[in-house]
């Protein structure tokens, strides 16, 4: 085991416990409705490991696939935002890989932020840029209600009640909504429940900082495993 792959198996692992120490404190300052300070160091240190795995993924691609070429002074991990763009910073950054290791560049290629379900990786990636001098993006604790109705037979219906209002004469399975409390008419055959969801985000990235966060450990595990079966 190369002393990179070393540092990212110790990095993941570190990972792995700074994201259980980050879930803890946002369960807490979810309760305390404000962010701990601390939270936001742990949170810090959780962004900077895990890029620093594809940091080390990097350097490792270059070093085994591209040993004889000459790039730029300055490369980085392939987080590109369409497929032309890739094509040509990757051709920059690693020179030859496309034909070295064709398998490695398709894997690359298929992980880019404009593939379905990938989304999250441009997000992390402006996560970690835009705060690299910086305080992490503010957090803004979002509150949002959800009216889940259960009838007798089985079938649920939910809305949120910011956006949605009835009028008169609607009836939900059967039962009639009242205009004014905007909720079913009290009947034995309906469940009605009020769910509160509470969430912390990224504010400038519209987004669950708890989901961001455990997607892109998830996410670059993954990854990390994937690109180690090439190098």
């Amino acid at each position: 085991m190369s002393s990179r792959s070393q540092s990212r198996a110790a990095l993941l692992a570190r990972g792995d416990s700074d994201l259980a120490k980050v879930e803890a404190g946002y369960k807490a300052s979810l309760q305390a409705r404000a962010i701990a300070v601390g939270l936001k160091i742990d949170i810090k240190n959780l962004c900077e490991n895990l890029r620093s795995v594809l940091d080390y993924l990097a350097h490792d691609i270059r070093a085994n696939h591209c040993p004889m070429t000459k790039p730029p002074k300055w490369f980085y991990f392939p987080i590109l935002s369409d497929r032309t763009q890739f094509e040509a910073q990757v051709d920059r950054w690693y020179p030859g890989l496309r034909i070295a290791s064709p398998k490695l560049w398709s894997y690359l290629e298929s992980i880019q932020p404009y593939q379905p379900g990938r989304e999250w990786l441009d997000k992390f990636n402006r996560l970690n840029n835009e705060n690299k001098h910086g305080d992490l993006l503010e957090q803004t604790r979002v509150e949002t209600c959800e009216i889940l109705t259960t009838s007798s037979g089985g079938t649920k219906v939910s809305w949120n009640p910011a956006s949605v209002k009835f009028g008169p004469g609607v009836s939900i399975a059967g039962v009639p909504v009242d205009p004014l409390t905007q909720m079913p008419v009290p009947h034995p055959s309906m469940k009605v429940e009020q769910i509160m969801w509470v969430d912390f985000r990224f504010a400038e990235l519209n987004v669950s900082a708890l989901w961001l966060l455990k997607t892109a450990a998830a996410g670059i595990r993954e990854m990390a495993a994937e690109i180690e079966q090439h190098i």
